[in-house]
């Protein structure tokens, strides 16, 4: 066999990823887990694939609001070919706006807003314009996934509290005092509150929680710390609570010395996963600050992804501000959302009478069990066609996507010792 000659180039290749990239995972976990339950169900297994959160029918189609794409459809060729303003058009940030907080003009006439490419696009905003490089979010000790991931790739750090306390309530004295020691060490904290529907765990906090939380974050502000605030409100559309926006009352007296920010986003509230269309905005109180956080998320519009989908800023716009749209698009949600409320209360019947621990859960697409061997219940699961997301001592179930006449079969394969 004749000897290869010395190639040294292909080393320099190989060397070229730099060493912080080199570890990456290949795919996200839950979207695996998601890829062998459909490889599954395709060869003709009956399987229950509790994993992916999207909203689906009974009959396993996508859950689709036929009037959010109506909208996009009738949206005319130049508006969708023509590239959309950095920030967002002028008629989208309003309407996102009005739609968050509109319901309190101590925070809309403080708001400025960006567009993004969906609820991450505004995570990723608040990351990078209110922690420096090497400094940490705070969250939940239950989180969504990618708050790691978005941290990590942003170069800060994620520190998380203890959710609940011994009661099952939120544990604003956890809050407190992980937010004293990082306003200790980094001189700033940006905290990130999923809720309501908390994904994953399913909780919502009651208005009491919420004034507890901003009575709690208000006294650090006035102590001299630098305080944010960034209510990641993607699911709020789906809250048991028929006035879900009835707490944001509680944030206005915060608002006055902290920063308050909200993460909106179009995929869940009008099921447009794909035309990824989000908002990041910012409540300021003092004028000239305002400009200058404005000026800001502008900048990282267009030192990220530049312009947003315009088509899909268009349709949103019309789906928020054009009347005859908006209440169509609402009768068609309030049905969606009578489904998936269909199943939390089968889902809760049936839990509560199998002993299964979970937070309390009234709405939203996902709910949390709680499991001290997690990932090895996850996989004694998928072995009866069963499919959750094991985390740290919890298993992650994405109601959303699981028929109520399969929740009897998902909470018996939960209840598997």
């Amino acid at each position: 066999m004749l000897a290869q000659p010395a190639r040294p180039w292909l080393k320099s290749r190989a060397m070229s990823l730099v060493d912080s990239r080199r570890a990456r995972p290949t795919e996200d976990p839950i979207f695996a887990l998601n890829s062998e339950a459909n490889a599954r169900r395709a060869k003709g297994e009956a399987v229950v694939n509790a994993t992916l959160g999207a909203a689906m029918n009974d009959d396993g189609s996508l859950a689709i609001l036929p009037t959010a794409i109506r909208a996009l459809r009738e949206v005319d060729d130049v508006t969708t070919a023509v590239y959309a303003p950095i920030a967002g058009t002028s008629a989208f940030l309003a309407a996102v706006q009005d739609d968050m907080i509109g319901s309190v003009p101590a925070l809309r006439s403080r708001s400025v807003a960006v567009a993004t490419p969906g609820g991450t696009g505004a995570l990723h905003h608040a990351i990078v314009n209110f922690l420096e490089p090497g400094q940490s979010m705070l969250t939940t000790s239950f989180y969504w996934g990618p708050y790691h991931t978005l941290t990590d790739e942003t170069g800060r750090g994620l520190a998380t509290f203890s959710l609940f306390d011994a009661k099952g309530a939120f544990d604003v004295a956890a809050l407190d005092r992980a937010v004293g020691e990082l306003l200790a060490t980094q001189g700033r904290v940006l905290v990130a509150l999923n809720d309501p529907c908390h994904n994953p765990t399913g909780y919502s906090m009651r208005q009491e929680e919420w004034r507890a939380v901003a009575e709690c974050l208000t006294a650090h502000a006035k102590a001299g710390g630098t305080v944010t605030l960034l209510v990641d409100a993607a699911y709020i559309e789906y809250a048991g609570n028929p006035e879900p926006r009835a707490v944001l009352q509680e944030l206005v007296p915060l608002a006055e010395h902290a920063q308050v920010l909200f993460a909106w986003s179009a995929s869940k509230s009008f099921t447009m996963y794909g035309l990824r269309v989000g908002a990041l905005i910012a409540v300021v109180a003092d004028d000239k600050l305002r400009a200058v956080t404005q000026a800001a998320l502008t900048y990282s519009c267009r030192g990220t992804w530049s312009n947003c989908n315009h088509a899909g800023l268009a349709a949103i716009t019309r789906l928020i501000a054009d009347p005859g749209y908006s209440a169509q698009l609402g009768t068609e949600r309030d049905a969606l959302k009578q489904l998936l409320f269909s199943r939390v209360t089968r889902f809760n019947e049936l839990g509560h009478a199998a002993g299964l621990s979970y937070p309390r859960y009234e709405g939203g697409f996902f709910v949390t069990v709680f499991h001290p061997n997690a990932k090895e219940q996850a996989a004694r699961m998928r072995e009866t066609g069963v499919f959750v997301v094991p985390a740290a001592g919890a298993l992650r179930v994405a109601l959303c996507s699981v028929p109520e006449r399969d929740v009897p079969r998902l909470v018996e394969a939960l209840s598997l010792s």
